[in-house]
């Protein structure tokens, strides 16, 4: 229901066609954007919540621990879950609101699973949803990570000058893309990822972000586990460096000024 999205914005105000896209934030709206676009793909949508109740109590008294609205592909290979509500681990200091996984079975675990704060464009996570759907097998890996380089650097993004094979930026560089050890928590179905040590990097994977300022906190993150096939963070990669504008009532306090 609604309620789970509480950001929603309660006047329609007027409209702004804006860019760059990693700095424009979700309009206020994580929620509704991406289930919008698992209803139309056909994804299923229920609402679990898990608590527990003690003997003789009413049901308003009732603790709930924990309650998440998951949307399931219909193989059951692909599922995707609003955590925000349920106080999530933190990505750069932002909690998560997204997390989507796919499997190679569907009576599997997780093969590889990808993380996104608040603030991340809806449209963004719409186009990389829409390009999980479109695979057959969620697992399977097709591309390399030239794709994934390729895809924002021909959309005007720059090399990394140290690691040009493994990380970009936009002009502004506030936006960025980088191949290379994730944080703690993030799930895959590669046993390296369980068994390194701490400071040890365990098998690389994407990550992005956007820092309007230096130094002063992340707008969005985002964490792509190692198992996230290339060609699909490629899909994400193409949409966020886009150049296409996207239509916002509310603007980033952060990046409104950088805005165009």
């Amino acid at each position: 229901d609604p309620p789970l999205d509480p950001s929603t914005p309660n006047s329609p105000g007027p409209v702004h066609r804006v860019g760059p896209r990693h700095l424009a934030g979700d309009d206020g709206r994580p929620y509704d954007v991406v289930a919008d676009t698992l209803t139309d793909l056909g994804w299923r949508g229920l609402t679990l919540v898990r608590g527990r109740r003690e003997p003789q109590e009413a049901s308003e008294d009732r603790q709930v621990v924990r309650s998440t609205v998951l949307h399931i592909g219909p193989d059951a290979l692909r599922w995707a879950q609003w955590l925000l509500p349920d106080e999530p681990f933190h990505l750069g200091g932002l909690p998560i609101a997204w997390q989507i996984s796919g499997r190679a079975h569907p009576d599997g675990l997780a093969g590889w699973s990808a993380y996104f704060t608040p603030e991340v464009p809806g449209e963004v996570l719409a186009d990389f949803l829409t390009a999980l759907d479109a695979r057959e097998h969620p697992t399977v890996p097709l591309a390399d990570p030239e794709s994934v380089l390729g895809a924002v650097t021909a959309r005007g993004w720059l090399r990394d000058i140290d690691r040009p094979e493994a990380g970009a930026m936009d002009p502004t560089f506030t936006g960025h893309l980088h191949l290379g050890g994730v944080p703690p928590l993030i799930q895959d179905a590669d046993p390296r990822t369980l068994l390194s040590e701490e400071g040890e990097d365990g098998p690389p994977g994407w990550q992005a972000w956007a820092e309007p300022t230096p130094g002063e906190g992340y707008l969005w993150a985002a964490s792509f586990s190692s198992g996230v096939p290339h060609d699909l963070v490629a899909a994400f990669a193409i949409s966020l460096a886009s150049t296409a504008p996207l239509l916002r009532r509310v603007l980033p306090d952060s990046t409104r000024d950088r805005l165009l």
